[in-house]
């Protein structure tokens, strides 16, 4: 494979890298980082990363929204609708769980007075 097919390549499945990325960022952020405000961002990282990834499968270069209308031939090509659907619902759950996540760490913060895991789970 030359270096030009492989900046090809890139450039075609762009997308998919950077959900991979996006996904490596957050992983690595979940990991690292004893705080657990800075955890949780690494998971809504990861949550964007899948969404991306999802929404890219379901993308048709061209292809237009599956609505039915004037204008459209025979040979008209759509986009799936249904992984765009479960993105919006997924959005939708992601936001419920992040503020329910950040007002239980409001509590836990009340209560012991950090948000280091290690420091809570010295505090049994």
């Amino acid at each position: 494979m030359s270096v030009s097919e492989l900046f090809y390549k890139l450039n075609v499945n762009f997308n998919y890298v950077v959900a991979v990325t996006l996904f490596i960022i957050g992983l690595y952020a979940m990991i690292s980082n004893p705080n657990l405000i800075k955890k949780f961002m690494g998971l809504n990282i990861m949550e964007t990363s899948v969404f991306l990834f999802i929404v890219s499968s379901g993308a048709i270069t061209g292809g237009k929204a599956p609505i039915i209308g004037e204008g459209l031939s025979s040979g008209t090509v759509f986009v799936n609708p249904i992984p765009q659907a479960l993105i919006l619902t997924g959005i939708v759950v992601a936001m419920s769980t992040t503020a329910l996540a950040l007002s239980l760490m409001i509590k836990l913060y009340e209560q012991c007075g950090t948000l280091n895991a290690d420091k809570i789970k010295e505090l049994k």
